[in-house]
């Protein structure tokens, strides 16, 4: 996953990698909840006994709707949009 702040005004450079996720720029606020949902991703995750390899494109819309994480899909299942 990569998450994109694009709110910075304090000039500060923020960069976070972590397990299946790579996050860059953003004021503090956002990217303190873009490293919290990026976590949180993880955790359902690992309840579920599978990564991002595993599940399917329904499956971590489904996660990340619940998370309020809002995704980009390039390539969106025919008949279904998704809100960015």
């Amino acid at each position: 996953m990569l998450g994109l702040g694009l709110d910075n005004k304090d000039g500060h450079t923020r960069i976070t990698a972590g397990e299946n996720f790579k996050l860059v720029g953003g004021s503090q606020e956002t990217h303190t909840v873009m490293q919290e949902k990026a976590v949180k991703m993880n955790e359902h995750l690992r309840r579920r006994g599978k990564t991002l390899d595993d599940i399917t494109r329904d499956e971590f819309h489904e996660i990340a709707d619940k998370l309020g994480m809002n995704v980009l899909d390039p390539h969106p299942a025919k008949g279904k949009t998704r809100k960015p």
